[in-house]
């Protein structure tokens, strides 16, 4: 973990911080032994969140493969990019599509830290990073077209970001940042779908002196992609979009997502 004493003033490592809890769930290196503590009271609130966390990228990394081969989508604008990890947006992307165009997002201190590890891309494509605010959408739309061809197609990519916001401010959220794309863009949406277990989690979470993460009711999810074509297995358990033939047969979790067409 980067240890510049300028931004361990900033990144605050004596209590825990959202983005290295969520990189404790997944199985990164990139926290604290105060993100352990909070992330373990969590679990034993809620014993699935690990697996919720892991879904949600696996969810991510099928969704950009869907995309970029069979819908043909070069250009991604992932918001709320959090700490890298392997088989990240722009790394599954370029794979498939080595020329394919990716901004990540996010006003994370500590993720701009490591701004450089997202920046890594393919020799024929392009990686850029976006320091700001998710809620400023049209200023990080402005931003983007820097280095997106706004007039192409791109996938909005917002995957276990939105409870940072109400249920109400996320969905005039991302209409905000679909009106700012072209027919054929898509939208890559999920988030933890409130049960009493998910509610719980949410409450031992808001004690550990982070900003409170709200779960939401399906309808609230779904509402995102108003006037948008569902692709097909629809909305529902991301553990269960498109699963890859080679992964074990998954159990339904608690995030709930899609893939929407504009």
């Amino acid at each position: 973990m980067n240890t510049n004493p300028d931004l361990e003033v900033q990144i605050r490592s004596g209590v825990p911080h959202s983005a290295r809890v969520w990189n404790y769930w997944i199985g990164g290196k990139d926290h604290y032994p105060v993100d352990q503590e909070l992330g373990d009271q969590v679990i034993a609130t809620y014993p699935q969140t690990r697996d919720l966390a892991r879904a949600s990228r696996a969810f991510q990394a099928r969704a950009v493969r869907y995309l970029a081969g069979e819908a043909g989508i070069t250009q991604f604008l992932d918001i709320g990019t959090g700490l890298p990890v392997q088989n990240s947006t722009h790394e599954v992307a370029q794979s498939i599509e080595p020329k394919a165009r990716i901004v990540y997002v996010d006003n994370d201190p500590l993720v701009l830290a490591h701004a450089r590890a997202l920046l890594t891309s393919a020799p024929d494509g392009v990686t850029n990073y976006v320091h700001a605010n998710m809620v400023d959408a049209e200023q990080v739309l402005q931003e983007a077209a820097q280095t997106l061809d706004m007039t192409q197609p791109i996938a909005v990519m917002v995957l276990s970001t939105l409870g940072h916001v109400d249920p109400q401010s996320g969905i005039d959220l991302m209409r905000r940042y679909m009106a700012g794309t072209v027919a054929g863009s898509h939208l890559v949406l999920c988030d933890t779908v409130a049960t009493p277990q998910t509610l719980a989690a949410q409450e031992a979470y808001a004690s550990g002196d982070t900003p409170p993460y709200l779960v939401r009711r399906p309808e609230e999810i779904l509402a995102s992609a108003n006037g948008m074509e569902l692709v097909a297995p629809g909305f529902g358990s991301i553990s269960l979009w498109r699963p890859s033939p080679e992964e074990e047969v998954a159990e339904p979790v608690d995030q709930w997502g899609f893939v929407a067409r504009k």
